[in-house]
């Protein structure tokens, strides 16, 4: 049971300043805000507008929803959607936060009805608050203690219907009687070249930036097949095309941008080459687990599992095995240079009527 103490805040909030506010809001512009706006997961997609249309016409809650997969694709993009589709509130949290039995209950209370509740990194959320969680999921109500020692009082409150949404990029993590009570779990994955290049042009028109196709191409192919990334890219070029040449983000603008950013033509930066390398010229191609591979970089173990590594899997330049990570046939021959290697060939930078040739080496 929830015990609720009278002077404990019922509401807190802990979050750090975004590093540069300017970029977080004009990453949540170019959000789609509809299903209709929304490129890619087209699965994901019917599944939701389903399960939206038909909880409308019940007019009930949507069903809980489980969104898990890689950071980036979108899963707090289709959470704030779903509320939206289906006309209601959104309440946002995320497990870390939840510390105290009072932070779940304060949101709890204050949810309307058919409002959808957002727990980002819910694979965080502590055990003693995920058991008071099951009754409010099942049943819509909530178990709370009124005082200490012997006065106290139990009292079951009934809270409003509600649709929980989590978010993890580590599903595994999930206990299982969390896990069973979502009643749709999603995973989302990796976009292609073609998606992202779609993104990115709603993203230009957004943003009044001039393009051509090949400059965007460029820019998506590099982009290890995630929107948050290619937003991000799209940025950085259309900064550099607007200080280095005309403005316009072509594909030689997008390859000196990208390439100043250490980006290859695969999408691999420095830390892909920093971890690929190091299996390679240290561990000699693999085995390695991850404690070892983590101490030779100098990061962290999540890091590596959580940022690094996925993108490397799905591409299949690195497998994960029971005795360690292993770099496979092409990932020894991508990264078997050593150190970040940039293959960088001739090309022409546009600056209005002026073209002036480049050549840049290796660095």
């Amino acid at each position: 049971m929830i015990r609720y103490d009278n002077n404990e805040s019922s509401k807190r909030e802990v979050a750090a300043e975004p590093p540069n506010q300017n970029e977080e809001k004009l990453e949540r512009a170019l959000r789609p805000k509809r299903l209709d706006d929304y490129v890619g997961q087209e699965r994901i997609v019917e599944q939701i507008r389903i399960t939206v249309q038909a909880a409308q016409m019940r007019g009930e809650p949507v069903d809980h929803v489980l969104l898990f997969g890689p950071p980036g694709l979108g899963k707090t993009t289709l959470a704030h959607i779903l509320a939206e589709e289906r006309g209601v509130n959104l309440k946002t949290t995320s497990g870390p936060v939840l510390e105290r039995a009072g932070d779940l209950a304060a949101i709890l209370t204050n949810l309307e009805k058919n409002d959808i509740l957002f727990i980002d990194e819910i694979h965080r959320v502590p055990s003693v608050i995920e058991e008071k969680l099951y009754p409010a999921l099942e049943d819509f109500s909530l178990d709370i203690m009124l005082g200490d020692g012997p006065g106290a009082k139990s009292l079951q409150m009934p809270l409003q219907p509600f649709t929980l949404v989590g978010a993890t990029t580590k599903a595994g993590m999930l206990t299982n009687p969390l896990r069973d009570r979502f009643g749709l779990t999603l995973r989302l994955q990796f976009y292609s070249s073609i998606e992202l290049k779609k993104i990115l042009e709603r993203s230009a028109l957004l943003l009044g930036t001039k393009y051509t196709d090949t400059g965007l191409s460029e820019i998506a192919k590099r982009s290890r097949g995630t929107p948050r990334i290619a937003n991000r890219l799209l940025r950085r070029v259309r900064d550099y095309a607007q200080v280095k040449s005309d403005s316009e983000i072509s594909q030689n603008n997008a390859r000196f941008a990208l390439d100043s950013l250490d980006i290859d033509q695969l999408g691999f930066d420095s830390l892909d080459h920093m971890l690929m390398n190091a299996i390679i010229d240290k561990f000699g191609g693999g085995p390695v687990g991850v404690e070892n591979l983590a101490a030779s970089l100098g990061e962290t173990k999540n890091t590596i599992e959580d940022i690094i590594e996925p993108y490397l899997i799905q591409q299949g330049y690195l497998q994960r095995t029971q005795k360690g990570r292993v770099a496979t046939k092409i990932g020894l021959e991508h990264f078997s240079n050593g150190g970040f290697q940039l293959k960088r060939k001739s090309f022409s930078l546009d600056c209005g009527d002026t073209t002036i040739q480049a050549k840049e080496s290796s660095t």
